[in-house]
């Protein structure tokens, strides 16, 4: 027999290069254009408030003169303190409704990007999520959608507003007193600016270690917990403890570098502010001197830079908390990005099951280049028949349930169902035909029902009810205190291996597709009740196309064929009696295993009788 090449596979989704922030924005618009009648209306109460902040002064220095001139009525302070008082209220009432237009807007953005990202987590490969660290995917899934909400508050509500806010005064104190008083405003704006930038973009890497060593740090929490049955089996508590502290203490020496650069930045800035302040202040107290200005002059001066320069204050951190939420959000987008392993055919159809007839033809597959998985692979699966695989650890068996579930495409030779094939239909449509009981058996943190009715959610009760009869776990579930509402733990582990398992099989009962794949699956049970559930199995299957994925040989006697894997290829296949008669790879396979179970048993009587 010649050696067959392994078969090269499509390289792992590389992870997409970087879209920088302007990328991240562009990424980010259409969600916001979807609701722009609302983002209008929102700036439009944003201009309306800013209008009305700004004429607070301008009414200030009225009531000032007013009072301290020598033809001061009391009609006139009176009237202009209701304005202020009005103008007062308009800018905060324009503000409160500027939020409440605009917070759809943020929270509908957010709503959809966390769907599809979620959406397009499931449509990645196996592959994908078998490299995948769990407790950083979610952490950077989490920290992005909430960068959404962050860099649209910020901007919207801080960033915008500040700056038409410092057009507007810089303006009005150009064309109210002197070109000075825009020179020294804007002069100080740039520079303040200038300095927020520079060591703004200078604490942003210091930024990002701190959220590497954060999604780490969940990372090996969440993996420590998840095996926890595992660190006590091996007294390695204070080992995990270990690994988890040496990313805490990088977390903490990021921290602390980027609050000492933080302080440095506030700093900056306060001298910046002082130095403004005080240069305008004395050129309106040098106005009032001359006769040139008022003392309600002054005071408008004084109110108008408060107004101007207490949201500036807050502009370093706005500035690092939008390039962080820009930064988190990258991240998350570039998740997005990810390409899909196996995709479906544009315009491709839904698969269309006559028989349900299975058919392998010269499939050759590798995980990895290095490491031939399947090679040559050649094989039917008749409609309404069960052919069982059996073989080794490592010979391929399980690889044909995922490559016939295209959880992988194969690199040479193809797969059909009813004459066609999968990678030409609808992912859907195949995973829908095609049943699995696996193995090894995950179940989500739920109710044992929720587990069962997962199999096809639109079932009645009833029918769930003998799906779980069928799988002999009725009794079970019945006997719990809480029966049908007994949660089963984080991936089934307060069930034990045989119940997981039950479930598993009644949950696929329930789904009741025309092809059924049984990957070991009584493994995990006694004799007594794998008996039971085999006779069960079969009777299931006799209608169905079966594929039985097999350790036991004793749970394939029936099949109606049965296929040796050796290596990644087929070295034999005949009935159960032809292949004992054969006396080859099965006929050893299969003495041995009557010779295991034979020393088996007197060692279990042994064990009862104790």
């Amino acid at each position: 027999m010649s050696t067959a090449t392994v078969p090269q596979q499509p390289p792992a989704p590389a992870e997409p290069p970087a879209t920088g922030d302007a990328g991240v924005i562009a990424k980010l618009l259409p969600y916001l254009w979807e609701y722009r009648g609302r983002v209008l209306l929102a700036l439009a109460f944003l201009v309306t408030a800013k209008f009305a902040n700004l004429a607070v002064p301008l009414v200030m220095k009225a009531i000032v003169d007013g009072l301290s001139g020598p033809k001061a009525v009391l009609a006139v302070p009176l009237a202009l303190l209701a304005s202020y008082g009005l103008l007062r209220m308009s800018s905060t009432l324009f503000n409160e409704l500027r939020d409440v237009v605009f917070v759809k807007v943020a929270q509908r953005a957010m709503r959809r990007v966390a769907l599809e990202v979620f959406e397009h987590m499931h449509s990645l490969s196996l592959r994908f999520h078998l490299e995948r660290q769990t407790g950083g995917l979610t952490r950077d899934i989490e920290r992005g959608t909430r960068g959404i909400s962050t860099l649209l508050n910020f901007m919207v509500f801080s960033v915008l507003p500040t700056f038409f806010e410092i057009a507007l005064v810089t303006g009005f104190l150009i064309v109210r007193f002197d070109v000075w008083f825009g020179v020294i405003t804007v002069g100080a704006l740039v520079l303040y600016i200038a300095a927020t930038f520079v060591i703004s973009e200078r604490r942003i890497h210091h930024r990002r270690a701190m959220n590497e060593m954060d999604s780490r740090a969940n990372t090996r929490a969440i993996d420590s917990l998840i095996n926890y049955e595992t660190v006590k089996y091996f007294g390695n508590e204070s080992w995990e403890a270990r690994r988890y502290d040496e990313t805490l203490s990088r977390y903490e020496a990021a921290v602390v570098t980027s609050e000492t650069s933080l302080g440095l930045l506030n700093t900056v800035q306060a001298a910046i502010i002082a130095m403004t302040v005080s240069l305008l202040m004395w050129r309106a107290a040098d106005g009032i001197v001359n006769g040139a200005l008022t003392l309600g002059d002054l005071v408008m001066v004084n109110a108008l830079l408060i107004q101007l320069y207490i949201p500036l204050n807050f502009l370093g951190v706005l500035y690092r908390e939008i390039k962080q939420s820009l930064t988190d959000m990258e991240k998350m987008f570039r998740l997005m990005s990810v390409n899909r392993e196996v995709q479906d055919k544009p315009g491709a159809p839904a698969l269309a099951v006559s028989g349900g007839a299975v058919r392998f033809e010269g499939v050759d597959f590798a995980y990895d280049s290095r490491r031939r998985i399947l090679a040559g692979v050649d094989f039917e699966v008749p409609a309404g028949k069960t052919v069982a695989v059996v073989g080794a650890s490592g010979s391929g068996k399980s690889t044909l349930g995922r490559l016939l579930f295209r959880f992988y495409d194969v690199q040479q030779g193809r797969i059909t169902i009813d004459g066609q094939d999968i990678r030409d239909v609808t992912q859907l449509s195949v995973r829908t035909t095609v049943g699995i009981v696996p193995q090894d058996t995950v179940l989500f943190n739920d109710t044992i029902y929720y587990n069962i009715a997962y199999g096809r959610p639109s079932a009645t009760r009833e029918e769930v009810v003998e799906a779980a009869r069928l799988a002999h776990i009725l009794d079970f579930i019945e006997s719990l205190p809480d029966k049908w509402e007994t949660t089963v733990g984080e991936r089934g582990l307060k069930l034990s291996g045989g119940e997981k398992q039950r479930v598993s099989i009644a949950r696929t009962l329930l789904k009741n597709p025309p092809i059924m794949i049984f990957d070991e699956a009584t493994s995990a049970l006694d004799s007594k009740t794998e008996k039971a559930i085999q006779a069960e199995l079969a009777e299931i299957s006799r209608d169905r196309t079966t594929l039985v994925i097999a350790h036991r040989l004793s749970t394939v006697v029936d099949a109606d064929q049965i296929l040796v894997m050796d290596d990644g290829r087929i070295v034999e296949r005949g009935t159960f009696r032809e292949l004992v008669a054969r006396e080859g790879r099965f006929a050893e396979m299969w003495q041995l295993q009557q010779q295991e179970e034979a020393e088996g048993a007197p060692a279990a009587e042994e064990r009862k009788d104790a």
